[in-house]
């Protein structure tokens, strides 16, 4: 017989929100929302996942967007910690999956340190919701063996990935937080081989009820987001998939 997820008082749930739409969440997402005392959520969780709470659930906003962060990683760590020592049941909502480059790692190892109980719940992440809502495969047989999922986030204006791994022939490239570097990633991979004119696209908050996507081509991406104002949160992805979008 299956058990419902439970949340005891004292511990955390990092809980992967998704993409946006609620419909998305995990089922035992579902069961531990429902049992916090206090909700700390993203700015990519939509809400409709955080009304899932409790209406005596405390809410608290620990966004982060560009150039703007609510609070650093570390007081939120110790907000976690704080909370779960007053005996509080706390859900950790992050947006997509807490391990796909949301610092979920990060926030377990500090609540373990503190010998708090950690229970994770995997999210649909960002690339898994845009290659549902706008019908293309992440991999596929005729067009991509292999998919990677990396992070275009600049520090001390530099960004350092390895750019011929990434420019290699029959893969999907998949670019969170990459729209404040587009000049830098279309330059360095075509210096590392991959064509001009391999498909690419800018998809704009997946399966939000505002989502939109910008077709273009690996040179053209700059281009691309200068002429429609294109903003974070944007997902890149870039690869012969891409000619399986639906025109």
């Amino acid at each position: 017989m299956h058990v419902k997820a439970s949340l005891p008082a004292g511990t955390v749930a990092l809980v992967g929100a998704g993409p946006g739409d609620v419909e998305l969440l995990t089922l035992r997402a579902y069961h531990l929302i429902q049992q916090a005392d206090v909700v700390l959520y993203d700015n990519l969780v939509t809400p409709e996942v955080v009304a899932l709470a409790p209406p005596t659930a405390q809410r608290v906003y620990v966004g982060k967007s560009s150039r703007q962060h609510t609070l650093p990683q570390q007081d939120i760590c110790r907000l976690l910690v704080d909370l779960a020592r007053q005996g509080q049941r706390v859900v950790r909502l992050k947006g997509g999956d807490p391990f796909i480059f949301g610092r979920g790692g990060e926030e377990m190892d500090v609540l373990r340190e503190h010998g708090i109980a950690v229970q994770v719940v995997p999210g649909i992440t960002a690339a898994l919701g845009a290659a549902a809502a706008f019908g293309f495969p992440l991999t596929h047989r005729d067009h991509a063996q292999s998919c990677i999922f990396v992070t275009g986030h600049l520090k001390d204006n530099t960004m350092d990935l390895h750019w011929s791994t990434l420019a290699q022939p029959n893969q999907t490239l998949v670019i969170y937080m990459g729209v404040k570097g587009l000049d830098v990633i279309a330059r360095e991979l075509q210096a590392a081989g991959l064509p001009a004119n391999t498909p690419a696209a800018l998809i704009y908050r997946a399966t939000w009820p505002n989502q939109q996507i910008y077709r273009s081509t690996l040179a053209e991406l700059p281009h691309t987001a200068a002429q429609h104002a294109v903003r974070p949160p944007t997902l890149l992805v870039i690869g012969q998939v891409l000619k399986l979008l639906a025109t």
